[in-house]
């Protein structure tokens, strides 16, 4: 009789055993809390401007990295690097910003090989305000070399990170700064330091002269945004244009810094990384 009731128990205890080794997943262990998550990346990394610095969200007009949009670990912007951390811990520590102040779009293929020795699996290019952001209309970037220096820094990631994700965002809407700040004198006053003469200088003049700059000047960011588009479209699958949602942000006078009034402070980085990581896609994959 004891034998039978010991065998009886181990036959229990052995049921309850595989089932707990099962559990939900159909048999397979769980997974490590630190390892990757599928379908999203490991690494990233960040090209561009100042904007993606961070210029000037730390009260002086230097870079901050620490509240940039895309790689700040900052928790009052939440950028693309922390919100992907919060679904994938394997990207901890695993983020590179390459950008740099004043970058143009000719400094994105020296900026790509960077993200590319850094084995990047996720890519973020934000360029083309400084193209357009010169001293006189005549300076500004050819739209067609545009287009070429952008070819050129995403043909280096697909040479050297084929499987690499790259988001494209467009370019903020700079003509809606100087509609929404060209009656403030504080603001004018602070443009008048060769803050984007192509399109701030003389800001409250209604001269034809000014009047026509700065339509060239708006009309030369949306071709450029234009660009973006097709240059991430004939870049195939593994690329993601915006779609224009940076473009279309509504800023404020209270989302850029008060040194400036030009780069975004804390909460335009903020409203930056939150349209990002919507365009991204990057959030439906970690449901």
């Amino acid at each position: 009789m004891a034998r039978r009731w010991t065998a009886a128990v181990t036959a229990v205890l052995a049921a309850v055993a595989l089932a707990c080794e099962g559990g939900a997943e159909g048999g397979r262990p769980p997974r490590p809390p630190d390892s990757p998550r599928p379908g999203l990346p490991s690494s990233i990394a960040a090209l561009g401007d100042s904007i993606t610095t961070g210029f000037g969200s730390c009260l002086v007009l230097a870079a901050c990295q620490h509240n940039s949009w895309a790689t700040g670990r900052s928790t009052r912007v939440d950028s693309l690097y922390r919100r992907l951390l919060e679904v994938n811990p394997a990207i901890r520590g695993n983020v590179r910003n390459v950008a740099t102040n004043g970058a143009r779009v000719g400094d994105l293929v020296a900026q790509a090989r960077t993200a590319v020795r850094a084995e990047a699996d996720y890519v973020t290019v934000l360029v083309g305000a400084n193209d357009a952001c010169r001293n006189r209309v005549e300076e500004m970037t050819e739209v067609a070399t545009f287009r070429d220096r952008l070819d050129q820094a995403l043909r280096v990631v697909r040479e050297g990170r084929p499987r690499a994700q790259i988001l494209v965002l467009s370019i903020p809407d700079l003509y809606r700064l100087w509609e929404v700040g060209h009656t403030e004198e504080r603001v004018v006053r602070a443009w008048g330091n060769r803050i984007c003469p192509t399109l701030l200088a003389n800001a409250t003049s209604t001269a034809e002269a000014d009047r026509t700059r700065r339509s060239t000047f708006r009309a030369r960011i949306d071709a450029y945004n234009r660009e973006l588009s097709a240059a991430c479209r004939a870049y195939g699958s593994r690329c993601r244009y915006d779609g224009g949602a940076v473009h279309r942000v509504r800023f404020s006078l209270d989302m850029v810094n008060h040194l400036d009034y030009f780069h975004p402070d804390v909460e335009g980085q903020r409203r930056l990384a939150e349209v990002a990581w919507r365009a991204s896609g990057l959030a439906r994959r970690a449901d």
